[in-house]
């Protein structure tokens, strides 16, 4: 799969788990509403869908790792932005599909588009430390 295609599936899956983080709304309600409103390549529907299962699986795991990763910053106290870019790039390193510097990248572009003004500096900083693990 090509990198752009890893980075729209990426913002589909933040766009699908903040939705369903905010609003409560199902998770796979919201990206299947998400799927059929824009036509996406196979290769791109397929790698949202992973990742929002994934991360939904083991949210309770991933918000674990983020609250040791940031002790000053728990998961449930961050911005949804910041907790499912985070939720999505550990979920990539552990499954070991990408490289580590390719999620951390990834994952930091993202925040930069669309976190506030600090969250690519604190989504850096909690990946690089998971990297060192």
């Amino acid at each position: 799969m090509s990198r752009i295609s890893r980075r729209d599936a990426r913002v589909l899956a933040l766009q699908t788990l903040y939705e369903a983080d905010t609003a409560r709304h199902p998770a796979d309600e919201v990206l299947n509403r998400h799927l059929a409103q824009v036509a996406r390549p196979a290769a791109v529907r397929q790698y949202a869908i992973a990742l929002v299962q994934g991360v939904m699986r083991e949210a309770t795991t991933l918000d674990q790792m983020i609250s040791a990763l940031a002790p000053k910053f728990p998961a449930d106290q961050l911005s949804a932005i910041d907790r499912n870019i985070l939720r999505i790039a550990l979920y990539e390193m552990r499954e070991g599909e990408v490289p580590l510097e390719v999620a951390i990248s990834e994952a930091v572009n993202i925040a930069k588009e669309f976190g506030s003004e600090t969250s690519a500096r604190f989504v850096n900083g909690v990946l690089g430390a998971a990297a060192n693990l």
